[in-house]
């Protein structure tokens, strides 16, 4: 199903983007190019480099290039054509191995000879010229090289011809012969591709995918074998006969991927999982919308009420124009998540729905994550990531959540099914460390909670998880949380220079065992309101009268414990009730106050 939609894919890319790579060739990182004359001559070098903002510096990146498609390397010797780094297109020794050096460059010449040789074009006849005059041994003190020598040996990088204003890769007649010399050489054993269906010679390794955040740089694989447990009998040493994949379909869904991979505007990273997404028709502006969504950004060109206008469109089933392009709600669309695992890569999750069905889901989820929050807090939406962080100790080394739990909570966002329980005890584990119950915690809350008693009948605790004080219920936590927060600005008013409140030492243990602390808060309050009735006789007035509301919903005998439901409860209440406090005490200022 994933090699099948990437392939759909590079059909949808290549029919929109003519410079796409088509079979037989690849894009590469190029940093230079070696100008050459007639004669075969080095004449010039052409640095292949752009200036790109990477966080808050400038970098030089090398230009990515269509050329002749690369070959896999290990430790054996093989070139590529047109492409290639010093050791091959210049015999430069750099790792200390002149022998092997000088097989590279053999090589090299080997098979840019073998292919040009015939060709009647200045450019082939040009590259045969070149290596068969080129001296390897003088290559270091070519006055050329040597401005460059510094760069070349320090970063190795891939090379390209260039001749009267061209690359030589890009010249029809070169090109040409490229395809020829495919077609002619191409062998291996045939079958039935499973990703096409048709009869064709199937691939034995797959393409390098790069760009997984985590993987080697080099690139790592989505299909490979390297041992007999992972063969079927008869195939032993077959590699990619494993799993029967023709040539075309491996380069295709390899290319599609690596083009996804390459788009940094949409791509996402979720702990260690490397997240991609497209639409079936291979339109953009269905990517950008979901970038939006899922990060809760709505952009340079797109305000936050555009977004919620789309999401909302979509999601009911009507279509919608952005940047001049109608999104259409039954559009298919596809997210794949992956991970690096040494050289290969693993899946951490694929869907596929409609647009609009992910459109549906995300907006259900975001309207269970809705709660009053603090004026400061303009955000509409929260993001998948600013969820995931809440779940991570600020102060670890290591601030990334765990990545089963990313994959976990985008499975259950994108499906509308159950939030893992991960996320609340995570949520949970982080309140009782550092005491601090914020819009995001509290949202999670209230979100895991009502996805978790959606389908069943109605239940007490639904009547709590609202988005703002729900200053009717009985419910006992929830109740409860309301009581804790009034302790604690009981006191906070009488002892505004307090270093540590109650919800410091208390709170945690005050959510689960209610019985053994609450008597304890009883007694600290009266003293707190001692002093409060002392220094500010009708704000304690006016707290005693809210807690004295609270005191008598409660039950003549407090709970010994509270689950974890129970217990994110009790947060929601305490939040609700000090926003409530928040809101009042804006809205109480005198005139002129600011």
């Amino acid at each position: 199903m994933i090699l099948q939609a990437l392939v759909k894919e590079y059909d949808a890319l290549a029919a929109r983007d003519e410079k796409l790579a088509r079979d037989g060739w690849s894009k590469a990182d190029v940093s230079g190019a070696l100008t050459i004359d007639a004669s075969g001559n080095l004449v010039g070098y052409m640095p292949l480099q752009k200036e790109v903002e990477r966080g808050k510096k400038t970098v030089e990146v090398p230009w990515k290039m269509n050329v002749p498609q690369q070959i896999k390397k290990a430790s054996n010797i093989a070139s590529n054509f047109l492409c290639e780094g010093i050791s091959y297109l210049l015999g430069i020794d750099v790792r200390g191995n002149s022998e092997r050096t000088a097989r590279c460059f053999a090589a090299c010449k080997d098979l840019h000879l073998k292919i040009l040789k015939d060709v009647d074009a200045p450019a082939a006849r040009a590259v045969c010229a070149f290596f068969e005059n080129w001296d390897p041994q003088a290559a270091l003190d070519h006055p050329v090289l040597q401005p460059q020598l510094n760069m070349l040996l320090k970063k190795t990088p891939n090379l390209v011809f260039r001749f009267e204003g061209h690359f030589v890769q890009d010249i029809p007649e070169i090109a040409q012969a490229w395809d020829d010399y495919r077609q002619r050489t191409k062998t291996g054993e045939q079958g039935v591709c499973l990703v096409t269906g048709r009869h064709a010679v199937i691939a034995r390794l797959h393409p390098s995918i790069k760009g997984v955040r985590g993987a080697q740089t080099m690139g790592a694989s989505l299909v490979s074998f390297n041992a007999p447990a992972f063969e079927s009998y008869g195939k032993e040493h077959g590699q990619g006969l494993n799993a029967p994949v023709s040539e075309e379909a491996a380069f295709a869904y390899g290319t599609a991927l690596n083009q996804l991979l390459a788009d940094g505007e949409h791509r996402m990273l979720l702990g260690d999982t490397t997240v991609v997404y497209w639409a079936e028709n291979a339109e953009p502006s269905y990517q950008d919308l979901f970038s939006m969504a899922m990060n809760a950004d709505a952009g340079p060109d797109f305000t936050e009420n555009d977004l919620v206008a789309a999401m909302q469109a979509l999601a009911h089933g009507r279509p919608y124009d952005l940047s001049d392009v109608t999104l259409r709600p039954d559009t298919d669309f596809y997210i794949l998540g992956l991970s690096p695992n040494a050289a290969r890569l693993s899946v951490r999750f694929f869907y596929h729905n409609t647009f609009g069905a992910f459109m549906q889901n995300l907006d259900r989820h975001y309207d269970r994550l809705q709660i009053v929050r603090p004026a400061f807090d303009t955000r509409t939406y929260l993001s998948v990531g600013s969820l995931l962080f809440e779940t991570v100790n600020k102060k670890a080394k290591e601030k990334s959540a765990s990545p089963v739990l990313a994959g976990a909570l985008m499975r259950a966002i994108l499906n509308d099914t159950r939030y893992p329980a991960a996320l609340l005890d995570g949520v949970l584990l982080r309140i009782r460390a550092d005491h601090d119950i914020n819009r995001v915690r509290a949202a999670i809350v209230k979100a895991v909670l009502l996805k978790q008693h959606e389908a069943g009948p109605s239940a007490p605790i639904k009547e709590v998880l609202t988005v703002q004080l729900n200053d009717q219920t009985n419910y006992q936590p929830y109740v409860l949380g309301r009581i804790f927060a009034y302790l604690e600005d009981i006191q906070t008013a009488a002892n505004p220079n307090l270093n540590a409140t109650v919800k410091d030492r208390y709170f945690s243990s005050a959510s689960a065992t209610p019985e053994s602390v609450f008597p304890i808060l009883w007694r600290l309050k009266e003293n707190h309101i001692k002093v409060l009735k002392r220094d500010k006789p009708g704000l304690a007035t006016n707290l005693e009268q809210g807690l004295g509301n609270l005191m008598g919903r409660i039950d003549q005998s407090l709970p010994k414990h509270l689950n974890l439901e129970d217990q994110g409860v009790f947060i929601l209440g305490y939040y609700h009730q000090q926003q409530a406090f928040y809101a009042g005490k804006k809205t109480d200022k005198p005139e002129g106050e600011g």
